[in-house]
Order: C-alpha cells, then structure tokens, then sequence
C-alpha cells in the first residue's frame, strides 16, 4: 500500500507506479493521462473471461480460451527470422505454442518442461494441429489467469496485459478517503463511498450499468464539483460592491416608443433582470440566452442606453467586425445623436483610431463597437460601467473571470449566446453567472418554412431559387463542412460556386475557409448591400448577422450536420419580413438518425428542443461550440441522461449557500477534479 494516505497519491506523476517507466508515461500522456487519477476514467470497454479452462480436445479456433498444458519439447530453429516452437500437451491433445521475436532464455523461464503451465490466448489451427501464437497469459499459478480480463481501448504500445496490471495496481492502493458528501446525499446513493464506488466502476461484470448507484454516484461527484466551483466564482463577484447605476425611466420609454415594434413579454422581464443589475451595488455577471431572432440585441442596447444615462460608458463587443457594424448602424439609428457612438474598425487609420482612443480616454465617447481588440492593454476607459460581448459561446469560465476583472469594480458585464441549449448543460457551462432566457420570438417573426430535398432533384431546387431571383430575394448556398478533409470541403463549395456561376452570371460569389479575413469583410457587406444574389458558403457563416433581403438557404449534404448546427444555419433567414425558406438537401440511403434530424427540423422552430433532441441524438459532446468550452471534461456525466442529478447538484448547492457553509471538506474533490486552478485560494 502506498504511505500516501489522502488524494495526492492519486494526482502523483504516472512514474509512481510500479513498472511504469518514463516510455509508458510518455505514451499515456500523448493520450491526454497525466497522473494516476486521469487513469480511473480510461473504462472498460468489453471484458476476456479466461476463468474457464478448457481441454484441448474442446478448444474452439479464433477464441480466447485458456488451458492447462504441460511442455514437453523445445523446438527452436537455427534460421533467423523462424519462430520458437514448444510442443506441449495435457491428457485430451497436443498444442503448439509459437513465439515470435522471443529468446530461447525467455521461452525456456515461462514454459518449462514437464510442468504444469496454465495459458491463454487466441487458438489457431494449422497442419492438423492447434496453435497457440504468442500467448498473451502464461503462469504456473492458475489462479492469476483464471480470471475476468478487462479489455481497455489501448494506447498504442502498451499491451492489454500491461495495462490491466497498472489498473489494478491502482485499484489495490486506493487510498481511504474522507467522505465530503452529506448524509443526505450519500442515502441518495446507497450510501456507497467514492473508493467503493471506483473499485466498482472498474469490475468487468459492471460494464454498461450507468444506472447502477457506484455509476451514478461518480457522475455526480463530477457534477457537484463543477457547480461548486461555480458557485464559490459567483460568490466572489456579488461580493464585489459597485457605484450602482440609477436609471432614468422616462428615457427608457421614450427610447422604446421610438421602435417600429413592441418589445416581447420575454424581452420586457429580461430587461427587467438586467436593469435591476445594473441599479444594484451588486457587480452583475450575467448572461443572456436566446434563439435565433429572439431579439437579444434590442435589449442589451436598452441596457447600455440605461447604463449612459447613469454616466457611464459602454463597450459592446462582437465577434467580426461585420456584425459589430452591423450593431453600430442599428445603435446610430436608435439613438440618433443622443449619445456619442464610435466603432473602432481594423480597417480604421492610425489617425482616426488615435483619437478615438483619446476620446474614450476623456469620456467623450459614450458606446464603444467593435471586435475582441476593444480589450487591448493599450485602450483605457475613463468610466466603463457596462461589458456586452455578443456570441460568446466559446469563452470559457476562466476567461469569464478574467473578463469580470478586467472591467474593474463598477463595471458590470453582459454576455450574449443565441445557442439554445437545455437547462442542465446551462446549469454546467454557465453556473457562474445569473442566467436571462428569451424563449419567445418577436410575432412579426415568421416561422422558417423547412423542405428537404434528394441531391438528384438539385434541378427543382434551381428552378425555386430562378423565381425568389425574380423577386428580389437573396440565396445563400452551404456546402458541408468535413472536419477530415478541409481539402474537400474547400473544393466542394469552389465547385458549386463554378456550376451555380454557369447559370447565374455575375450573380453569384464564394466564401470559404481559405477566403482572406479582409476578402470575407468585403464579401459579406456587399451580400448585405444586394450586389449579388447568391453567396456560395462553408460553415462559415457567422453566427448573428442580419441579411434581411435573404430569404433562402440550401444546406448541402444535411445529414452530414448535427441539428444545432443546422438550426443556426436555418437563422441565416428569415430577418426580414418576407416568407423564408430552408431547403436541407442529402443522397440517398440515410442513416435512421439522419432522417431523425431532418424530421425534427422540419417539425420545429424552437431552437431548445431542437438542442435538447440534439443532445439526445449526438451525444453533448459533440453539439456546435461547446468544444471549446470544457464541458468535455466530464467522464461519465451527461446533461440529458443524469438530468436528475445536475438537479440534485442544483439543490444542494443552493443549500450549502443559503447555510453559509464551509466548503473546506471538499477540497480533495475540488483538486481531484481539476476545478482549483479557478478559486485556488480555497482552504
């Protein structure tokens, strides 16, 4: 047993363990396995029982078996590259086991004659006689063999046999630790303590019982863990105390009465939320979630509006400067010279950028637009009050916190996402902040109509696109992203662009991965300014820009999409207020799960349940953006599956918060799963 007595012998270096040299570690990093406890979450796949032994004369070529045999003659050939032969026998036979690339010394230790030897490995059958080529389990001691044999998805290099010794090495030196779970909790679990339920986790009859208490258990651990974390930043923020904004309410009807429509019951409560923010002494962190078209956008201008009227400035950030733009033009015109607006471009000379820069310096600009440089080092803020950063689906919970700082202590910060997704993931991603949701779409938004169409009708499909040409209407045009191959998806949307401009001459122009940052800018706003009429795409169409001219959009080979990703593709459409449509094209022999998509998507708008069947579907690893957010470091965890146990996790943590409790006994948990480099300062 190790003298490490608590969970630092699990997060100890991979060298630690017996047999396990610096080549072994070396092969087990590449594969992302840094210390003992990333090795806990390789799992079983699939499991060799060789507790059964069996006689020769009933050995079954091409399966595992494991035998009794004596050796009885050596036979090892003069000529290199020939293999060693040891002819061996038990009362039912006779069986050959061969060994390539073995010395005479090894084979005579682990076969020698006239004892009795028990192996196992794969049985061939070759010139009338059984084989048995380099068994994989050889012993004089039954007992080591005739066991369960967990099969593991191996790193290249290391033998199964090999790693089954390092596993259960682990296993037996498990240390005891301190339960950090309230009685409550554990009787939810049958009362089974972490040790109990890893030692389970591992047993080649457990494979697959993700209902099973020990399961569940540890799912729930890596849940907690990351909701405590959550809370312990959420903690630290509304510990922060501001200079709260006092808004001017008159202003803000005035503002609203200026629109050509009315604000949403969802846009109204959520500018409520956000407003009562902005007028606490509370720091506000928070972020604002909606589909496609929710009108996100409306509301966090409101906001910065209230925010200027209070005296501060307000830097809104989006991710191109196409949109930034875009969210500028639609300020300038809200607005109108109320307030002082600015946008710092790429495309800005040095002359105008330094003086917007001093501008800001002296407070005489009120909103700032721009890009992610609106954070450089060398951009200083007389009285930033107000962050909005647009899409930030891929920020992830240390550079949240880090943006929080940023700001200072009276700035509160605004993040927008309009990737729907289920609560349970919400809860997971974003348990840092305070969470604003807008389900419900503005009504003169109409509903996308949604048509596949077989790859081989593509002519009915030019025929549609010929008559909304007619009327005025745009088209974007997307070819499949094949994550494999870049190659082939950058020559799929050149050669549709090739084929579409034989039959529409000057009408149509390309964007792709390849497309210069400053080509796309200059391609995108002449799109926006009607200069052609169809835009032949990659994925890369940004998330959150406004084409209200276009009303169609042909998705290439869908079935090749995840349903989040084409339901953010389908939001392309539909801004203006013109019927649009969405046609998802595919080959013929779908799988089950590709026709699954397309059906949903054709049945629905809502951008939640569309993420939620998703989920379902795909697996929440996989689902757009959410790679980069970490949320893959969950092992056995899943937001759809152990829906009740993030509910758990919710509930306890409001309760260890509303009895002010000590979180100190979590520690080991905290640290075993890699959560404390974000509140390292816990006791």
């Amino acid at each position: 047993m190790t003298n490490k007595s608590n969970y630092e012998y699990l997060l100890s270096d991979l060298t630690e363990l017996n047999g396990v040299g610096i080549k072994t570690t070396n092969l087990l990093k590449r594969k992302k396995i840094n210390n003992i406890f990333d090795l806990l979450w390789k799992l079983p796949k699939s499991y060799t029982d060789r507790s059964l032994s069996t006689n020769i004369k009933d050995l079954r070529i091409g399966e595992n078996q494991t035998i009794t045999i004596i050796p009885k003659k050596y036979l090892f050939p003069r000529v290199r590259n020939l293999p060693n032969r040891v002819s061996c026998f038990d009362e039912t036979g006779e069986i050959d086991c061969i060994f390539f690339n073995s010395y005479e010394g090894y084979v005579r230790k682990i076969l020698p004659l006239g004892k009795e030897i028990t192996v196992s490995g794969k049985i061939a059958f070759y010139r009338n006689k059984y084989q048995l080529t380099n068994p994989k389990y050889v012993s004089e001691d039954s007992s080591l063999i005739k066991q369960k044999h967990n099969t593991y998805s191996l790193t290249e290099g290391i033998s199964e046999k090999i790693y089954n010794k390092i596993i259960n090495q682990i296993i037996s030196n498990l240390p005891i630790l301190k339960e950090w779970h309230s009685k409550n909790i554990l009787d939810k679990f049958d009362n089974i303590n972490w040790n109990e339920a890893i030692i389970e986790l591992h047993k080649s009859e457990n494979i697959g019982k993700y209902q099973d208490n020990f399961y569940q258990r540890l799912a729930f651990d890596e849940i907690f863990s990351t909701f405590l974390v959550n809370s312990e930043i959420r903690k630290k923020i509304k510990k922060i105390k501001k200079k709260n904004k006092s808004l001017n309410r008159k202003k803000q009807t005035n503002i609203l009465n200026k629109l050509e429509f009315y604000l949403t019951n969802d846009q109204k409560k959520t500018l409520e939320e956000i407003n009562q923010d902005l007028s606490s002494s509370n720091k506000m962190f928070r972020l604002l979630q909606g589909d496609v078209g929710s009108g996100k956008t409306i509301v966090s201008l409101i906001a910065a509006y209230n925010t200027v009227n209070s005296g501060f400035q307000v830097a809104l950030m989006a991710p191109t400067e196409i949109l930034a733009r875009q969210h500028y033009n639609f300020a300038k015109k809200l607005f109108s010279k109320e307030i002082n607006i600015e946008l710092i471009s790429g495309k800005s000379d040095y002359k105008t950028k330094k003086i917007i820069l001093n501008k800001l310096e002296n407070n005489n600009i009120d909103i700032i637009f721009g890009t992610h440089a609106i954070f450089q080092k060398k951009i200083n803020f007389k009285n930033l009050g107000l962050i909005i950063i647009d899409e930030q689906h891929k920020f992830g919970v240390n550079q949240r916190k880090r943006l929080s700082d940023k700001g200072g202590k009276n700035c509160d910060v605004l993040l927008m996402t309009a990737t729907p997704i289920p609560r349970t993931l919400t809860m997971t991603m974003y348990g840092d902040m305070d969470l604003s949701i807008i389900r419900e779409k503005p009504k003169s938004r109409k509903p996308i109509k949604t048509y596949s169409k077989l790859e081989s009708k593509i002519d009915d499909v030019i025929k549609f696109i010929k008559k909304e040409i007619q009327l005025g209407n745009q088209i974007f045009w997307v070819c499949p992203l094949i994550e494999e191959s870049k190659k082939i998806d950058h020559s799929s949307a050149v050669k549709k662009f090739e084929y579409l401009n034989k039959l529409f001459p000057n009408q149509v122009s390309l964007l792709h991965g390849k497309t210069d940052k400053e080509d796309k800018e200059i391609i995108l706003d002449n799109f926006l300014k009607k200069k052609f009429k169809i835009l032949v795409s990659t994925t890369i169409i940004e998330v959150g820009i406004d084409f209200p001219n276009a009303n169609v959009i042909i998705i290439e080979n869908a079935n090749k999409f995840g349903l989040s990703q084409l339901h953010q593709l389908r939001g392309r459409v539909g801004r203006g207020n013109k019927d649009s449509a969405c046609i998802l094209m595919f080959k013929s022999n779908l799988s089950d799960n590709a026709k699954k998509r397309i059906n949903i998507l054709k049945e629905s708008n809502d951008g939640f349940y569309i993420s939620e069947e998703d989920m379902k579907i795909r697996g929440f690893g996989d689902i757009l953006g959410f790679k980069q957010s970490g949320i893959k470091n969950f092992k056995l965890a899943d937001p759809i599956h152990n829906n009740d146990l993030f509910l758990l996790a919710e509930k306890e943590i409001k309760r260890i918060e509303n009895n002010n409790e000590d979180i100190g006994r979590f520690k080991p948990l905290i640290k075993l799963y890699d959560r404390a480099d974000i509140i390292n300062d816990i006791a």
